[in-house]
């Protein structure tokens, strides 16, 4: 099953009216799809396809291992001898013999770290081979793939000797909800809203953990197999992935990506939490996780005074990772002896708190689907992210802000309310009024409220005329 990703393919089809070659970097986090698009976009416009992946490293492999998968996988696709090659300059070499200028064709080396591992000099091989081979291809459209997307950065993107050689560069995010809902088919129809809201927020937009719903089954079905059996997707994939994408550091990486498990936290929160003194490696962490695609970094701007601010707030923004430590990891043990039933996601411990984390990740993810939702009038939007500002002690101290999602532009701050719950009342209407009083606008910027959720909305809500937009998940979903 493959959906959406027009936008991508359409960078990937502008580079078809180029007459030279093309160098494509592409990251993201695992089971996001990556290789899939590469391989949709190759066939979409009737090129020829190589796909080459390596190995990944273990202390039975070297260098001489990846040299000789790379010449079996090429001889099973080519006519290329399938002998292991003395270096990577004459396996680059071997692969630029089997290149037809005559039709476009699409390379794909995938788990280009793994491939390179044991070799330091990787990354400059690569460069020579494009310098000296692959980019006089002027139909050939190469593609350097990988999931540990901190090693593409550092090694391909950064890197000042790639400079003016790539193309493009491909960071793939989780599916929009709109696409995530296709994965229901024609079942979708008869589905009870709360059932799909409930497994997204579980498995995010990630096309793999979608492709394994079954749309005949409940929401408790579906996470019952996918979450809670021992051969689950969901019960198995947060370790290997884990250790495949955080390479360096895992266990320290892995205490700051549980610090932010119940909420957002800046880096000196993150160090209060573990203990330890401010410093880099806290901050090296975060930067890992968000380049892992596990962990967002909210920025935004000081909706006060205009400019940066000086705080930057990290979430955990992949939601499978969130329910993988607080519901399954736990009991692990007991899961893989058959021995857990579970009723429903109502029988969870703080499951309200947890699931309302989840739906809001939901949400921050696909900002730009709320947009035309909003009513802002085309107008440029300055700055978007969630907002947090620390009350202040004393007589004429301030009252503490925090805002789900702050859409700034030129002259409006539009303050977002994000929602899940069975029933919201008027009292939200008061919420997001003490928010609004709490932040000292710039003159001639105005304020106005917006209310996204999932519920039953009180009718004395959307009587009141209080909120600039009320926006159901449902419009989200398009269903």
């Amino acid at each position: 099953m493959f959906f959406g990703r027009e936008d991508v393919l359409a960078k990937l089809d502008s580079l078809l009216g180029k007459r030279v070659a093309s160098l494509v970097t592409c990251r993201g986090r695992r089971r996001i799809g990556k290789s899939t698009l590469v391989e949709r976009f190759a066939k979409n416009n009737d090129a020829r396809f190589i796909k080459i992946e390596g190995v990944k490293p273990d202390k039975a492999m070297n260098n001489a291992s990846e040299l000789r998968s790379f010449a079996e996988q090429l001889a099973l696709q080519t006519d290329a001898e399938s002998s292991m090659p003395d270096n990577w300059l004459s396996a680059f070499k071997r692969l630029n013999n089997e290149i037809n200028d005559d039709e476009l064709t699409v390379v794909l080396l995938d788990e280009i770290s793994w491939m390179g591992h044991y070799d330091d000099l990787f990354a400059d091989t690569i460069k020579i081979a494009w310098d000296n081979m692959w980019k006089k291809h002027d139909r050939l459209i190469l593609v350097l793939c990988g999931s540990v997307s901190s090693w593409i950065k550092e090694n391909l993107v950064d890197n000042a000797s790639f400079v003016g050689r790539r193309s493009c560069d491909l960071v793939i995010r989780e599916l929009p909800l709109k696409e995530c809902v296709k994965f229901w088919g024609r079942e979708v129809e008869r589905i009870d809203l709360k059932e799909i809201v409930d497994v997204l927020s579980v498995t995010g937009g990630v096309p793999r953990y979608l492709e394994e719903i079954d749309p005949r089954l409940s929401a408790r079905e579906n996470l019952h197999r996918m979450a809670f059996a021992r051969d689950g997707v969901l019960r198995n994939d947060f370790d290997e992935m884990f250790a495949d994408v955080i390479t360096r550091q895992p266990t320290f990486t892995a205490q700051v990506l549980r610090c932010l498990l119940d909420g957002p936290m800046s880096a000196a929160e993150v160090c209060r939490q573990l203990r330890i003194e401010k410093g880099g490696r806290v901050s090296d962490a975060l930067c890992r996780l968000v380049e892992a695609g596990f962990a967002m970094s909210d920025a935004g701007r000081n909706p006060e005074t205009g400019g940066a601010l000086r705080e930057v707030r990290y979430r955990l923004s992949d939601n499978y990772c969130r329910f993988y430590l607080k519901y399954i990891e736990p009991i692990k043990d007991v899961i893989d002896r058959d021995e857990y039933e579970f009723t429903g996601l109502e029988s969870l411990e703080n499951v309200d708190a947890v699931m309302g984390l989840a739906f809001e990740n939901l949400i921050l993810n696909n900002y730009h689907a709320l947009v035309p939702f909003l009513h802002l009038n085309g107008t440029v939007i300055t700055s978007a992210a969630p907002y947090v500002r620390r009350g202040t002690a004393g007589k004429r101290g301030r009252k503490g802000c925090q805002v789900d999602l702050l859409i700034q532009t030129r002259k409006t701050l539009c303050f977002v309310e994000v929602k899940r719950r069975r029933e919201i009342s008027r009292d939200v209407i008061e919420e997001v009024q003490r928010k609004i009083d709490a932040v000292k606008r710039p003159v001639g910027m105005s304020a106005v409220g917006a209310l996204v959720y999932y519920g039953q909305l009180s009718p004395v809500v959307a009587a009141d005329g209080y909120f600039a937009a009320i926006v159901p998940v449902r419009k989200l979903l398009g269903v």
